[in-house]
């Protein structure tokens, strides 16, 4: 090992992790998170108050979760109690409940850490209700997964949740010289492999103090990184992503609105995530075809056939050649005029036809196909518009007990612009005949 690390700690403390070496003493220490801890973050006036209630710790690994619900245990004067729910069970959680109940009666408090709140089943997430609503344990829950589809409405409803964020580059750089403050030097890294190595952390500070693990062991004597030699000396850390779970989600709903909202360059950067994080490119090819139809339309016609030609392409092409014909498809869907109208017309028509039964087409568009039909009226009077000027009859087509009901409005974006010029036109044509054939009754 070079002397670059000779004033690594003690014996004692080179065997710990660094992640333990520099867990922080006291909330102040803390890096990020100040929208929580800062000087009017949420748990610091909840200090203040007095008062703290359960509370859920949302958020992505290493954060900072577990050493906040720590501290705040030594901040109050309440004994801390940690059980992860990946290994505890039933019994486990009665053994608990027994200690922190005989420990109330000699007047100690207990806040109770859950790692892994979500692992625990609807059951045994119910046994924690009685503990928190006589006062047994203040419950502080981590978990990286979405509390809303995850946890119980009951415990939901007696906890508060706080979202822990990812940290950016600036408190990574500063976990980053902590962890050289303390090893005594800095690492043997280029200003562009320290840039890299910041972004294989991913916003976890717990990998990143890992990863200087991996260069401390692997670096050799004046050995100075550059981000290609990084890369080959860290095991490159796949971004945090559960296609099952939040981050799914998040990054589609994100890659959704940035079409939807005209950024291509956003989109590009929420459609390579995805495909970075190991994505199925179909799921993505399905979505951008549901975008083509739902944030376009008619604005753009050939939005939805290009969508269906990335597709398409992709499944000719495989990955990674393929990818790159769906990337084609995110920067046209994002630059292309943008219109709702038939998905917010489709949505009325569904509503209409919902509640209104089933009423009768009118009969002059009703085949007859026998003579009883024919007999009772089915397609008495039916006009065939190729043999009327201008090809359009003006018949009224809605069910007599509905009226005539119009859901589709173009907007005056792309071409929509031209159909909504074709819809004026023919209002104005059927308007013209219903007055012709009012007259002629008349």
């Amino acid at each position: 090992m070079s002397d670059l690390f000779a004033a690594d700690p003690n014996e004692t403390d080179k065997a710990r992790p660094l992640a333990d070496q520099l867990r922080p003493r006291a909330l102040d220490e803390v890096i990020g998170q100040t929208h929580l801890l800062g000087p009017d973050g949420t748990l610091t006036r909840m200090l203040a108050s007095g008062r703290l209630g359960s509370l859920i710790l949302w958020g992505p690994p290493g954060t900072g979760k577990t050493t906040v619900a720590r501290l705040l245990a030594d901040q109050i004067g309440f004994r801390f109690e940690q059980i992860s729910a990946i290994f505890s069970g039933v019994a486990d959680l009665k053994k608990v409940f027994e200690k922190a109940r005989f420990e109330r009666l000699s007047g100690h408090r207990t806040l109770l850490f859950v790692d892994e709140i979500h692992r625990f089943n609807r059951a045994q997430q119910d046994s924690f209700l009685p503990v928190m609503e006589d006062g047994t344990v203040v419950l502080v829950g981590a978990t990286t997964e979405n509390p809303s589809f995850e946890l119980n409405a009951a415990l939901l409803s007696r906890s508060q949740v706080l979202r822990f964020e990812s940290l950016v580059q600036p408190d990574l750089e500063l976990l980053l010289q902590r962890a050289e403050t303390l090893l005594g030097s800095s690492l043997p890294l280029t200003d562009e492999a320290r840039a890299t190595l910041l972004g294989l952390a991913d916003g976890d500070g717990r990998a990143l103090l890992g990863l200087v693990e991996e260069i401390l062991a692997s670096a050799r004597s004046d050995e100075t990184l550059d981000a290609n030699s990084l890369l080959t000396v860290v095991q490159r850390r796949a971004p945090i992503y559960d296609k099952a779970q939040d981050g799914h989600y998040n990054l589609i709903s994100a890659l959704h609105k940035t079409i939807r909202g005209s950024d291509p360059d956003a989109a590009l950067y929420y459609f390579a995530r995805m495909i970075d994080a190991g994505e199925d490119p179909l799921f993505l090819a399905r979505r951008l075809i549901r975008m083509a139809s739902e944030d376009i339309g008619n604005a753009d016609p050939q939005a939805l056939p290009l969508a269906i030609a990335g597709r398409d392409a992709y499944q000719m092409l495989g990955s990674p050649e393929g990818e790159l014909s769906l990337a084609q498809v995110v920067v046209y869907l994002a630059l292309a005029p943008k219109s709702n109208a038939v998905y917010t017309a489709f949505k009325a028509a569904i509503s209409l036809a919902k509640s209104t039964g089933s009423p009768m087409p009118p009969m002059v568009i009703l085949n007859a196909p026998t003579k009883l039909m024919k007999g009772e009226g089915y397609g008495d009077g039916y006009q065939y518009d190729h043999d009327v000027p201008d090809a359009f009859s003006g018949q009224e087509y809605f069910p007599e007990k509905l009226g005539r009901q119009q859901f589709y409005h173009p907007v005056e974006r792309g071409f929509e612009r031209d159909l909504k010029k074709r819809m004026d036109y023919f209002a104005r044509l059927r308007a013209e005949k219903s007055r012709n054939r009012n007259g002629l009754d008349e």
